[in-house]
C-alpha cells in the first residue's frame, strides 16, 4: 500500500498502533458516492481485498469488538477471536452467536429490554451490561468495557450505532475506507440519524489500486 499522508514506514500493525488507552475506533467502508452497503444491504458486498487486511489488522488490535445487533444479524456475524459486544436496546442475541462459548459474546442492553432475562439465561448474567434505562448509555458501557480490561475497542457498526457512538463523544477514531465504485440507490451512509457535526482530523491516508483508507481522529 502507497502512504499518502502519515509515517512513511512500517507494516500495518505499526501504522495503526493506537496512540494510548483507552481508545475507541470505528471502522467503515463505503463506495465513492457514500453507499455503506451493496444491493444485498451488506457492507461485505462492497468491501475489497485492501479493506479486509485493514479490517483484520484492526481485529487483531483490539481487545473486543463492538457492533449493533442488527448489523451483526446482517453481515452473519460469528465468534470472533477477542469478545464480541452485541448493543441491542431489545436485548437481543442475533441467531449466529447464540452458540458461541462462554465469554466470547456480551450484550449491551438497557433494564426496560424486553429481552434482557433470556439473554441471561443464554449469555450468563455476567455477560451482559445493562447501561441505561430506557436506552443503551454508550458512554456508561465503554467505561464498563474499560473496567473489564477491555481497554482498545473497535466498532464496526453499523450506521445507526456509530452515529450514536459519535453524538455521545465515545469515538477516539475514524478507520474509513472508500472503494472506487459507484452504487447510487437509496442504501444507507455511513452514519445514520439524526444530525450531527463531529470535526475530523487527518492523521493517515493509504492506497491500493484507487482504495482509499484513512485514519481520521476526533479528538487531539
Amino acid at each position: 500500500m502507497k502512504v499518502l499522508l502519515g509515517p512513511r514506514s512500517g507494516d500495518l500493525a505499526d501504522l495503526y498502533a493506537v496512540p494510548r488507552t483507552p481508545w475507541l475506533r470505528a471502522n467503515m467502508v463505503s463506495s465513492v458516492d457514500g453507499a455503506a452497503a451493496g444491493a444485498d444491504g451488506r457492507s461485505g458486498s462492497i468491501n475489497n481485498a485492501a479493506d479486509k487486511l485493514v479490517f483484520e489488522t484492526l481485529r487483531g488490535l483490539a481487545d473486543a469488538v463492538l457492533v449493533g445487533a442488527g448489523t451483526a444479524r446482517t453481515e452473519g456475524y460469528g465468534p470472533a477471536a477477542v469478545p464480541v459486544v452485541v448493543v441491542s436496546r431489545r436485548g437481543e442475541v442475533p441467531p449466529t452467536l447464540r452458540a458461541a462459548e462462554r465469554g466470547r459474546v456480551l450484550l449491551a442492553t438497557c433494564a426496560s429490554s424486553p429481552g434482557l432475562a433470556a439473554a441471561r439465561d443464554l449469555l450468563g448474567a455476567d455477560q451482559v451490561l445493562v447501561c441505561g434505562d430506557e436506552h443503551v448509555d454508550l458512554a456508561e458501557l465503554r467505561t464498563r468495557l474499560v473496567d473489564r480490561g477491555l481497554v482498545s475497542l473497535l466498532a464496526e457498526g453499523g450506521p445507526s450505532l456509530l452515529r450514536d457512538l459519535l453524538a455521545a463523544g465515545v469515538v477516539d477514531e475514524l478507520c474509513a475506507t472508500v472503494v472506487p465504485r459507484l452504487l447510487a440507490g437509496d442504501g444507507p451512509r455511513m452514519t445514520v440519524g439524526a444530525p450531527l457535526d463531529v470535526p475530523l482530523s487527518l492523521e493517515l491516508l493509504l492506497e491500493h489500486d484507487g482504495t482509499l483508507l484513512a485514519r481520521w481522529l476526533t479528538r487531539s
